[in-house]
């Protein structure tokens, strides 16, 4: 059996699971955003003694590599490439906004002519990425202001995955059906992680970051 380790910490609430062959096996959330760095490996200690394997049994580590708290994003990356490194592991990184996406396309299917995710960045700014109906990018995940979104979003038949204010989003975008459910479907992750592993869609150890607005902080 292939055992995933899923590490994500780039919110408020923290999370490490275990999947085998793309099924949730055992998982721990940690509420704290401020504790993540001391929980997360406490947690992976827990859940592989829940399951019965070591650190050595793991067939590799996917994280959630953002976008998120800047932090946050740098524990779980940090947490996930020590733990290749040390065991010669493979990594798995994925985009927030691309698991948000495929979890509304996997429970809606072909219902909606586009899946978007927009979730805020900083004052009128936003990450926002689009998939069609075949769950085929139309969009990739990435940066940007407030005023080039409306022209991102035009069919009507758009479903948007968003932590914005409904009254805001609804004045950014017409036509639209919004869900501000933001957070990640773990039984949904480990599955699609899983399908990323027998593809061998892994990422350079050596070059891997998480995804944030440095660039954007780098010229303001």
């Amino acid at each position: 059996m292939a055992h995933l380790l899923h590490i994500d910490t780039s919110t408020d609430r923290g999370m490490v699971a275990i999947g085998g062959d793309g099924q949730l096996l055992a998982y721990r959330v940690n509420p704290d955003q401020r504790n993540h760095a001391a929980a997360v490996n406490l947690m992976i200690d827990e859940l592989l003694a829940e399951v019965g394997i070591t650190m050595q049994q793991l067939s590799a580590v996917v994280v959630c590599a953002g976008p998120g708290s800047y932090t946050g994003l740098r524990v779980g990356m940090a947490t996930a490439k020590g733990v290749c490194y040390a065991l010669d592991k493979p990594l798995i990184a994925d985009n927030r906004l691309t698991l948000l996406a495929h979890q509304a396309y996997k429970q809606h299917g072909s219902t909606y002519a586009q899946y978007a995710v927009l979730l805020s960045a900083r004052e009128k700014e936003y990450f926002i990425s689009v998939y069609d109906n075949h769950f085929i990018s139309a969009l990739q995940p990435q940066h940007m202001m407030e005023t080039d979104l409306p022209e991102m979003l035009q069919n009507e038949n758009t479903y948007v995955i968003t932590d914005v204010p409904e009254e805001k989003i609804n004045a950014i975008f017409a036509n639209i059906t919004p869900d501000f459910c933001t957070e990640i479907d773990v039984n949904v992750w480990i599955s699609y992680s899983f399908d990323k592993y027998n593809c061998n869609d892994i990422v350079n150890l050596a070059n891997a970051e998480p995804f944030y607005l440095k660039q954007v902080y780098t010229h303001k």
